[in-house]
């Protein structure tokens, strides 16, 4: 029997950073090369979803994060211009006495970015959609 063709799972870390901001990167392949990110990847065969998103949180901020709750997934079939994926999203913490924050493997630059200033950046993928969907933007 042939393997199925599916969606590639990924996950996305929205990092509370302080109480009123969180970390972004500046994606450094494509698509949406330099620009603002939420940290995050692909799972890798064996590995379950919680452990990607703490993965690539750190391979991505230098931050390790403990994941507080799971925001949501999302399956829109065109929210990545690479082809249908799914992402998983989880809203996650630093560490207490986590490293300084850094940009690391696939971030060109890591920005800490306050809350209130989110819905006039411009996002790649539904990254916007994901941080409000997290309910830690107060209206």
């Amino acid at each position: 029997m042939p393997k199925p063709i599916t969606p590639l799972v990924a996950v996305d870390a929205v990092i509370k950073y302080s109480e009123n901001s969180i970390v972004l990167i500046r994606r450094k392949n494509h698509p949406y090369k330099g620009e603002l990110a939420l940290p995050g990847g692909f799972v890798e065969v064996g590995e379950n979803v919680e452990d990607a998103c703490i993965r690539e949180a750190y391979e991505e901020t230098n931050i390790n994060v403990t994941i507080r709750k799971l925001i949501g997934v999302f399956s829109a079939p065109n929210r990545d211009p690479r082809g249908h994926n799914i992402s998983i999203a989880f809203l996650c913490e630093p560490l207490t006495g986590s490293e300084k924050p850094l940009a690391k493997d696939d971030a060109l630059s890591l920005e800490i970015v306050n809350l209130t200033d989110i819905s006039r950046l411009k996002l790649a993928f539904d990254h916007k959609d994901i941080i409000n969907a997290s309910g830690i933007i107060k209206n």
